[in-house]
């Protein structure tokens, strides 16, 4: 952890909403007038599509999938975090989406990786958001450089359902492929995965009320007004729960330390509850 430079880290599996949850902090970090050094999970894959592809092929799955660290430059993302909090700068590249049409105009491949090159100078903090922002292993320890990590982490029935639903509308794939790639990485979500949410901060839980029993019949995710978020304080000794409960219609307390809204609500309660924990990090900052 750094107070001169603070590491705000998003983690969740593929899927989960990690994306959405950037784009919420991004519009908090605009409204604040801070500039942010964005940096995504996705450039620290060790393989890009191809990669995967052929060893798919050879039924050696790129050790496994792109949930074990095995399969991640783990040592890169750590040595970013660690440099970022020392020095306010650190290494890193981008992983070129479909999408991302600035990168595809400049003449990279969707599917690959850009060179890896310095983050932006003069930057108020590092943002992550990925599978691995919270890892504590034998070998790493990205955690203890966050000073604010967060957990994005639907049930995990809603969680397949949204990657089925993204990957075959969006990215092309067959409702077979994804669902053998559900299969494949289930025991590194189990081992590599889950353990970081009991390392965060907070916990955004995403809960469906509509039947989602058997995910790979579902033909739709379930909306925003179809599910509720579960959102659960490690330390709920500083959180003004009265002042949550009247500012976010339909919110509840289920424990001490965890509050229920409304599914159409996550927006209004990223910003009520993150707004003032940023600008604690801010405040934290030296002048000089």
């Amino acid at each position: 952890m750094s107070k001169r430079h603070p590491i705000i880290a998003v983690t969740g599996s593929s899927g989960a909403g990690t994306t959405t949850t950037g784009k919420i902090f991004s519009r908090l970090f605009a409204g604040e007038g801070l500039k942010a050094a964005m940096v995504s999970g996705d450039s620290f894959h060790r393989y890009n599509r191809e990669q995967m592809a052929r060893l798919a092929a050879k039924g050696q799955f790129g050790e496994r999938n792109h949930f074990a660290l095995a399969a991640n430059h783990i040592d890169k993302l750590e040595a970013l975090f660690y440099d970022y909090g020392h020095t306010g700068n650190g290494q890193f590249r981008r992983y070129v989406h479909d999408e991302d049409r600035k990168l595809i105009e400049a003449g990279y491949k969707p599917g690959t990786f850009t060179p890896w090159g310095p983050l932006t100078p003069d930057t108020d903090l590092l943002f992550y958001e990925g599978l691995h922002g919270g890892v504590v292993s034998d070998a790493y320890n990205i955690a203890q450089y966050v000073d604010l990590l967060v957990g994005v982490v639907p049930i995990v029935n809603l969680e397949w359902i949204q990657k089925i639903h993204r990957d075959t509308n969006q990215r092309g794939y067959s409702k077979d492929a994804v669902v053998q790639t559900i299969v494949n990485r289930m025991d590194d979500y189990v081992h590599d995965i889950v353990p970081q949410f009991a390392q965060t901060n907070v916990n955004f839980q995403r809960i469906p009320l509509v039947d989602t029993s058997n995910p790979f019949v579902v033909r739709d995710v379930p909306t925003e007004d179809e599910s509720l978020i579960v959102i659960h304080f490690r330390d709920p000794s500083d959180v003004d729960f009265p002042y949550l409960l009247q500012m976010i219609a339909g919110s509840s307390l289920s424990r001490h330390d965890t509050l229920v809204i409304p599914g159409t609500k996550l927006s209004l309660a990223m910003d009520l509850i993150m707004r003032p924990l940023v600008s604690e990090l801010m405040a934290r900052k030296p002048f000089a």
